[in-house]
This record gives C-alpha cells, sequence and structure tokens, in this order.
C-alpha cells in the first residue's frame, strides 16, 4: 500500500474540535418537498399525454373533465324503443361496413348479403368493407350521421336483424357505417 509523506493538513491542532468542512444537519421537512415536487411533475405529464391522446386520436374514448361535451367524440344514442322515423329501404344512400369480429371476411359476407336485398349503397364500389382496429365490439350497431338517414338506418337494423341505430359523428366517413360485433350471427340457409 503506497504510503504519502505528511505534510501541513495532516497535523490538526489539538485545540480546534472541527476537522475538514462538514454540512450542518438537514432542516426538517425538505425531503418533502422534493417529493411533493415530483408528484406534482408526474401529475403534470401524465394529464398531458391524456389530452395529447385525445387530441391526436379524435375517436378516443378517453373522458377527460376539462374538455366540453361539443369536443368529447362520444355517441349520442337514439332511443329505439319510439321511432321517429319509420325504417326505409334506401338504396342509394352509400353503406361502410366494418367487422368488429374475429370472423374473416364477414363484413364482404354481410355486405353482398344488403346488396341482395336492395341496398346498393353496401356494394364495394360504393360504399366500403373492412375491419375495425380492434376485432372485439360485442355489440352490432348502426351508425348514422345525419337525421335524414335515420330511416334507412332503422331499416339495415331491420335487414340485419340484429343491432342498435346510434346518431353520431363518430363514422364521417360514410352517411351510415354498421359495426358488426360477436352478437352477430351469419344468417344460415
Amino acid at each position: 500500500m503506497a504510503t504519502f509523506p505528511k505534510d501541513r493538513f495532516d497535523s490538526v491542532p489539538d485545540d480546534l474540535l472541527r476537522t475538514g468542512a462538514h454540512r450542518g444537519p438537514a432542516p426538517k421537512g425538505r425531503g418533502w418537498i422534493g417529493f411533493a415536487w415530483a408528484a406534482l411533475a408526474t401529475g403534470v405529464l401524465v394529464l398531458g399525454g391524456l389530452f395529447a391522446i385525445s387530441v391526436i386520436d379524435g375517436k378516443s374514448t378517453i373522458d377527460l373533465p376539462f374538455l366540453s361535451a361539443s369536443e368529447s367524440p362520444t355517441p349520442t344514442q337514439t332511443p329505439t324503443g319510439t321511432p321517429s322515423a319509420a325504417p326505409k329501404l334506401d338504396p342509394a344512400v352509400p353503406i361502410t361496413i366494418l367487422n368488429g369480429t374475429t370472423t374473416a371476411g364477414l363484413a364482404n359476407r354481410v355486405g353482398d348479403s344488403l346488396v341482395k336485398e336492395g341496398w346498393a349503397g353496401a356494394a364495394a364500389d360504393i360504399g366500403s368493407r373492412a375491419n375495425t382496429a380492434k376485432p372485439d365490439v360485442v355489440k352490432t350497431t348502426v351508425y348514422y350521421t345525419d337525421p335524414a338517414h335515420e330511416g334507412a338506418a332503422r331499416a339495415l337494423v331491420a335487414s340485419l336483424k340484429i343491432g342498435t341505430i346510434v346518431l353520431s359523428k363518430v363514422y364521417t366517413e360514410s352517411p351510415i357505417t354498421v359495426v358488426l360485433g360477436s352478437d352477430y350471427k351469419t344468417p344460415t340457409g
């Protein structure tokens, strides 16, 4: 082990009670101040992240209390017990069919079936057919964007023999959008 020669700093006078530079004891309660700042910063970052997600994803279901109801993309459901418009087949209205299940090709089969029933707007070259982002939709729902299409939406539910109608701006790409859920069973025969 190496030894170093002694210098003037190694010899401490006996009358000196303190050697070296020492910090005094920390004042009580200072640890909570750091914790409080860290908690505040974490809360601000989490709320900022949720707000950013809700702004970026316009179809997000995150319900933030500081967003007004007009900014929230929550659909408004029309009561199905008291119809305000009579069901009416409207072959001219374009229909988007989305498969929200794990059954492959369900949107195409339902679209072809609707075309055979007279829904020309369900044809692949007029409307569209695709899978939803998440294949775990439970209930079949028919969304319509304009109250003028309520009758067609009701007739579409009657043709599908299942589903509810919802007046909503969630799916604005098409006047009527059918989201097939796991409750939809393909007709046999």
